[in-house]
Formats: C-alpha cells, sequence, structure tokens
C-alpha cells in the first residue's frame, strides 16, 4: 500500500507538533475570538477601530452624527467655563449642521440648528450654584516676570 503524501509545510507542522513546539501556547483549548462576532464584510473595520481604541460613530452617516452631537449637547456645554465658550460651540455646531443641510447625503434623520438663547439659558441653569457673594472666584494675581541677568553680562572681560 501506497503513503499517503504529505506537502512539505503538512511535515513541518507535523515535526513541530512531535517536538512539543505546540504546547503551551497562549490562548491553547479556548475558542478564537473572531469566530464570535457576526460575519460581514466590514469585520476587518471594526476590529481595527476596537484594538485601536477608536469609536464606530465616524463611520456613521452625517446626519446621525449631528444628530447624536445635538442629542449629547448639553453634556458638552456644561464642561464650558464661560458663556461666550458656549455660543461659539453652538454656533460651530450650527455653521456644520448648515452645511450639512446644503448638500443632505445619507438617510433622512431630522437635523436642525440649535438655538443659541435656548443654550445658554439652559447651561446657565445647569450650572452649580456661585458661592456666596454672587461674583466668580478672581483669578490668582500673576507674579511679575523675573528678568533674566544672565544674558546682560559683559561680553567683554
Amino acid at each position: 500500500m501506497q503513503e499517503p503524501y504529505e506537502s512539505l509545510i503538512d511535515r513541518q507542522i507535523r515535526l513541530a507538533a512531535e517536538r512539543g513546539d505546540f504546547d503551551d501556547l497562549p490562548g491553547a483549548g479556548k475558542p478564537l475570538p473572531a469566530l464570535a462576532e457576526p460575519d460581514d464584510e466590514l469585520w476587518w473595520v471594526r476590529r481595527y477601530l476596537r484594538r485601536e481604541g477608536l469609536s464606530t460613530e465616524a463611520l456613521l452617516p452625517p446626519a446621525v452624527q449631528l444628530r447624536k452631537e445635538v442629542d449629547r449637547l448639553p453634556e458638552a456645554l456644561r464642561a464650558l467655563p464661560t458663556e461666550q465658550a458656549v455660543r461659539a460651540a453652538v454656533r460651530e455646531l450650527n455653521r456644520r449642521i448648515a452645511e450639512f443641510l446644503r448638500a443632505p447625503g445619507g438617510p433622512r434623520v431630522p437635523v436642525r440648528p440649535v438655538d443659541v438663547e435656548a443654550a445658554v439659558h439652559r447651561w446657565n441653569e445647569d450650572r452649580p450654584a456661585r458661592p456666596a457673594g454672587g461674583a466668580a472666584p478672581a483669578p490668582p494675581a500673576e507674579r511679575p516676570a523675573r528678568r533674566a541677568r544672565w544674558w546682560r553680562r559683559s561680553t567683554t572681560r
């Protein structure tokens, strides 16, 4: 009887297994992680985003991205220190919304500009109460700059 054909690669794998090169490998006896994921054409993009710690929101259509940003706006504004910063942030969002509305694309998701005054009013209501006296704490006084004397030294000695 004739021996079955063994390719060079099959032979190297068999010899490595006989030597024990595959013993104690990490993950031995555990299922492959990729088998639990749904099988689709963008699997590699999702895995790359997860590996790099990136958000999958970048893959969403612009209308959905803007709508999510509008929904999260109160939380984002809460971290801003001044009313001018709040107004600037809302104006920037409204600029991007207007740019999208000039040439919409993707699914039809209703996106409207945000009312700046309403956002400022809500920001003022959500802010923590100011300390007694009603005024914001004064920033620390700046120290006068020290003069560097090393550059004044005479070059002729």
